[in-house]
């Protein structure tokens, strides 16, 4: 297959750089449990990984704006303490960063993570140092969804849609990237499935961070 010619590489965080789930997990059922509400089992949140809180809270546990707001707050309580760092870098992630640094390419950072956790996070594992930029999720200036974190990651390093590529590993990240006009990659070792990326349109597939870089 001929190589991606795009020099500039955004990276989704939790499922495509870290397995976060653990923390948020736990942050989640810090939540239900300050809040009165049935704590469910771990494997019953699985789901809640990756998609903005807010959607999930709104749509998938049936709150109302003001209650999910409300846990909004408390499931940072936890998360922004402890969670956040209940997290891991997925294998062969520095590798293919310093494989990708060498290549030439520019790289950046497009979470719907709080933008200052993700900063926190990728600080903690000593991988900050690979990205220009870290965009997340910044509800004060409007910045409340990934299409709209791309587009300010993509005005911060001045960069023309058709030298940039996505990397993620859920539908949202296909969804953002295609919203704004890019293509994506999607990474099986994440929190998605081949059936979802291709349901969504996924412009690549990589099994492991090392054909990520392969694919340069």
């Amino acid at each position: 297959m001929e190589k991606l010619k795009q020099n500039i590489i955004l990276f989704d965080l939790d499922g495509t750089l870290t397995d976060s789930a653990i923390g948020v997990i736990n942050a989640c059922q810090y939540m239900q449990k300050k809040m009165g509400m049935k704590v469910w089992d771990k494997a019953d949140l699985k789901f809640i990984v990756g998609p903005p809180l807010m959607k999930t809270f709104t749509e998938d546990f049936s709150m109302d704006k003001e209650t999910a707001e409300q846990a909004m707050v408390t499931y940072r309580e936890y998360y922004t303490t402890i969670g956040l760092f209940e997290n891991s870098v997925y294998p062969g992630i520095e590798e293919m960063l310093e494989n990708l640094k060498a290549k030439g390419k520019r790289m950046a950072v497009a979470t719907s993570k709080k933008e200052e956790l993700a900063f926190r996070i990728l600080e903690h594992f000593g991988i900050a140092k690979y990205f220009e930029v870290i965009g997340g999720d910044k509800r004060e200036v409007g910045r409340d969804n990934k299409a709209k974190v791309i587009d300010y990651v993509l005005e911060t390093m001045e960069a023309k849609k058709e030298d940039v590529i996505m990397v993620g590993d859920r539908m949202f990240d296909i969804e953002g990237a295609h919203a704004i006009g890019i293509p994506c990659i999607a990474v099986e070792f994440g929190y998605g499935d081949r059936a979802e990326f291709e349901e969504y349109g996924a412009d690549f597939i990589a099994a492991t961070a090392g054909d990520v870089a392969d694919l340069f």
